[in-house]
Parts: C-alpha cells; sequence; structure tokens
C-alpha cells in the first residue's frame, strides 16, 4: 500500500543514510587523528587504559634522566678511585725503593708528598653537579630507577641506592696501636706506632700485639694484609660499654677474621694471657714460602687514606712499616673501584631496560588506539559508495508518492 502521509521507503532510506554518514564521519576521524579510540566516549575501557599507560611513559622519562645523572656522577667517581689506585701505586714504588740502604730517602718522601697532594686534588675535584661520593661527605645517596605499579593501580618508585667512599685524608690521628713485637723462626717484623710489616720464612713464626699505649675506641679498626687478602675488626660502642679489655676484643675479633680468609699454611694463635703475651697474635707459617703479613691501624675520624700523612720513608723502620700501611690503603682504593664499577653496571642495565619498557608499553598503547591505516582506508572507500548509494535509495523513495499523480490523470 502506497500512503501519502507516511513514506516507510524514505523512512528507512533516510535511516541508512544517518548510519552510513555516521561510519563515515567516525572513519575520517580516524584517518586525520591516526586514532581508533580518540576519547572516553568512543571506548571508556580502553581510553581510560591508554591514558594510565601514557602517564607511566612520561614518568619512564624521568626515571631516564633521573638514572643518566646517577650513571654519570658514578662514572666521575669510578674514575677518581681508579685514579688515586694508580697513584697510590706510585707511592708503593717509592717505598719499595725506600726499603734499601743506598738511595736518598728524602727525595723519596717528598715525590710521595707530591702524589699524596695530588691524590688530594683527584678526590676533591670528583663530583658531578655537586654530589662528590669519594671525599667522605656522602655516605650515600639514592637514584630514582623504576615506577612500578601494582594490580590494584598503586604506583611506588624504586631506587638504586649508591654507598659513598671515603677516600679524603682528613681526620687521621696516629695512635701507637701496635705493641713492641716478638719474632721467631726467621721473621722480620718492622712497626711504626699505627702500622706494621712482617715476613715470616717458611716454617717461621712471628708475633705482633696490639696492646700499645693508646686505647682503642668505638669506630677505631684494625686490618691485616695476608698475602693479597685483607681481614679487619672495627670496635663497637658495645666492646666499649662491655667494660671488657677493648684491645684484647679486638685481637679476638681479628684473629676470626683472619681465620675466615682460609690462608694456605697459615695459622693464627691468640692467647689473652700467658704466653704470648696479652693481646698479641702469633702468626705461624707451616709452608715452605715465605709470607708477608701488614697491618694499619685507621681511627674512627679517619678518612680512607687518612694514613697517608703518617707514611714517612725517611728511615728505615719507616719504609718497612709503611709497606703495610700503603697495601691497606690500595686495598681500600680497590674495593671503591669495585663498588663503584659495580652499581655503575647495574644503572647501565636498568637504563637500558626502562628504554625498552617504556617502548613496549608505547607499542602496547598503539595497539590499543591506533587505527590500522589500511584498513580504515579501504572502509572509507566502502562507506563513501554506500552513501552514493543511500542517497540515491532516498532519491527514488521520495519520488514514489508522485507516481500517484498519474492514476489521477
Amino acid at each position: 500500500m502506497t500512503s501519502l502521509l507516511t513514506n516507510n521507503g524514505a523512512m528507512v532510506a533516510l535511516q541508512t543514510l544517518k548510519s552510513v554518514n555516521a561510519s563515515l564521519s567516525e572513519t575520517q576521524g580516524q584517518i586525520s587523528t591516526g586514532k581508533k579510540v580518540d576519547n572516553a566516549k568512543q571506548n571508556a575501557a580502553v581510553w581510560a587504559i591508554s591514558k594510565t599507560m601514557e602517564s607511566d611513559v612520561n614518568g619512564f622519562k624521568s626515571v631516564q634522566e633521573s638514572l643518566a645523572l646517577g650513571e654519570s656522577t658514578v662514572a666521575v667517581a669510578r674514575q677518581a678511585t681508579e685514579t688515586v689506585t694508580d697513584l697510590l701505586g706510585e707511592i708503593k714504588t717509592r717505598i719499595v725503593s725506600a726499603q734499601g740502604d743506598n738511595v736518598d730517602r728524602t727525595k723519596l718522601q717528598n715525590e710521595i708528598t707530591s702524589l699524596r697532594d695530588q691524590i688530594g686534588s683527584v678526590v676533591g675535584a670528583a663530583q658531578f653537579n655537586g654530589l662528590n661520593l669519594v671525599d667522605g661527605n656522602t655516605s650515600s645517596t639514592q637514584i630514582l630507577s623504576s615506577l612500578d605499579r601494582a594490580s590494584n593501580g598503586t604506583v611506588s618508585s624504586s631506587t638504586i641506592t649508591v654507598n659513598g667512599q671515603n677516600l679524603s685524608q682528613g681526620g687521621y690521628t696516629a695512635k701507637n696501636t701496635f705493641s713492641t713485637t716478638v719474632a721467631s723462626g726467621g721473621a722480620s717484623v718492622s712497626t711504626a706506632g699505627d702500622t706494621f710489616s712482617m715476613t715470616i720464612d717458611g716454617a717461621g713464626t712471628g708475633t705482633i700485639g696490639l696492646n700499645g699505649t693508646d686505647t682503642l675506641a668505638a669506630g677505631d679498626s684494625v686490618s691485616i694484609s695476608i698475602a693479597g687478602k685483607t681481614a679487619s675488626y672495627t670496635v663497637t660502642a658495645d666492646d666499649i660499654v662491655g667494660g671488657g679489655d677493648v684491645e684484647e676484643i679486638a685481637a679476638t675479633g681479628l684473629k676470626a677474621a683472619i681465620d675466615g680468609l682460609n690462608i694456605a699454611g697459615l695459622t693464627v694463635e691468640y692467647n689473652a694471657s700467658g704466653t704470648p703475651a696479652a693481646d698479641q697474635l702469633t702468626f705461624n707459617n707451616t709452608g715452605p714460602t715465605d709470607i708477608t703479613i701488614s697491618g694499619q691501624f685507621t681511627n674512627s675520624n679517619s678518612g680512607g687514606l687518612g694514613a697517608l700523612a703518617a707514611i714517612n720513608v725517611s728511615n728505615l723502620s719507616g719504609a718497612q712499616a709503611a709497606l703495610g700501611s700503603i697495601e691497606t690503603m690500595i686495598t681500600t682504593s680497590i674495593n671503591a673501584s669495585a663498588a663503584f664499577g659495580t652499581v655503575e653496571s647495574r644503572i647501565s642495565i636498568q637504563k637500558d631496560f626502562v628504554s625498552n619498557l617504556s617502548d613496549s608499553v608505547k607499542s602496547g598503547i598503539g595497539s590499543l588506539v591506533d587505527a590500522d591505516m589500511e584498513e580504515t582506508s579501504a572502509r572509507l572507500q566502502a562507506l563513501q559508495v554506500q552513501q552514493q548509494l543511500a542517497t540515491q535509495s532516498l532519491s527514488i523513495a521520495n519520488q514514489g508518492p508522485q507516481q500517484l499523480l498519474s492514476l489521477f490523470r
């Protein structure tokens, strides 16, 4: 039935045209923006996820900047410690030269003083953006390394801790820490107050005491270097509060640390009273080769290289004792370099990871909201054809009632 009042064909054609026009408008929007989800109206859930991830990507940029700054700071500190290690090696060569008799120890001491001042310059200049990790003024610093989003949506930050290394020369106070020594069985010992050096021949014995004239205080430490390995003991406040013999406690702790080194052919004996004398350590070399043992005292207020000021090779005993002192400081510097190298490597790995993570998140966001341009352009052409057909259909439907006029002619 054809009605003059209701043109059902035109209504259907019009709704089809509106639908095609809406799809065409959406497709044209995707082409112009490059996104299939550009606002919350189009897909609220996907849009919300994409915006959350985009905020994380912006956060990763700050993390990368923090890691780059931290890596540069640690790299400067590592370079400084490596330079200090080289300079300490130069000082060691002068100390070794001073072991002989026919040498000019005054000139050697002047060279050591010059190298010591150069070390001070290196340590003082080892800063990046005002942060110096080797002068003893920074115990530790935190480097922002990551943003972590939990399943419930909460965000927390992660950091990498960089411990400062004290290679300063300040605050050193010499103490007569090592007592008169007893040597037997081919042991050669030299002491200079707070340092000692001892070479024990094969199947020999040497004894060194900690019962010097000065009392150890909390924070003071004594280290022993044996065959390239180092053992140490640091006096604690509890050692002092306990009211016991501090030197005895230090000797006991030092013996335990030396035993932990597991040096082949070496045993250490300790007896608080009797033989050997109180607070003394006896080293027994049961092997066929000589063992060189050196000791270094460091007081609680001194920097890691504080004992440099006490090195004096102007006489043979001082030169011999300086061997133990320089070995301890070289070990300190090497340990600092290793510590910085380890954390610098970790920062570099984390920086690369954050960069790759940021790229992966961006890719994930793109898969959610970016338009497939090949598909979209094909759809655009199809919709344009449909629009033309819908327009033609509407025109035909509107012409239907006019056909009734021929019945009234």
